[in-house]
């Protein structure tokens, strides 16, 4: 999949993977779970303060993380969820409210990002493959999410080496 826009050029999704030494129902259960989210989600160092997950196809997780002193509000708005094997969700940032935001931070960020998790089990490990795309996004927004791969390639490394040392313990 790509991410089009009449003013540029096609962007191509961000994709990153990782295999963890876990049964693919665990790293499931992981996903899906408002109480396993909160062990883990976000980039190393955050810490996720508050999770209300509402996981059907057009329900909701909302949550807020927090990085020491400042305080980021998110959102997954589920659009298709095949149990076990794949979790799509448009991804933003959002208020207390669960209204969608800009990136605190980078005001040209993508408003919506369109995410694909698939998790493929294979020797009693499980594999996740993460796909990022923009939806409705600007030239600019595309700009920048195509310039801030090593920024996504970080955070998403952060994020999975949290959910490693997660299911390690679990």
């Amino acid at each position: 999949m790509t991410a089009m826009n009449d003013a540029t050029a096609p962007v191509k999704p961000f994709v990153i993977s990782r295999e963890f030494d876990a049964p693919r129902e665990l790293v499931w259960n992981a996903w899906t779970e408002s109480e396993r989210i909160k062990q883990w989600w976000g980039p190393k160092g955050a810490v996720v303060e508050y999770s209300k997950l509402d996981f059907r196809v057009g329900g909701m997780l909302h949550y807020c993380m927090r990085f020491a002193e400042q305080e980021i509000w998110g959102k997954k708005v589920y659009r298709d969820i095949t149990k076990p094997e794949r979790i799509v969700f448009v991804n933003s940032f959002s208020d207390k409210s669960g209204g969608t935001t800009h990136h605190p931070m980078s005001p040209t960020w993508p408003l919506e990002m369109l995410t694909t998790v698939t998790f493929n089990e294979h020797g009693g490990k499980t594999t996740v493959t993460i796909e990022w795309i923009p939806i409705n996004a600007s030239a600019a927004e595309l700009k920048t999410f195509d310039e801030g791969r090593d920024s996504m390639n970080q955070g998403w490394s952060g994020t999975l080496g949290q959910l490693a040392e997660y299911l390690a313990k679990d």
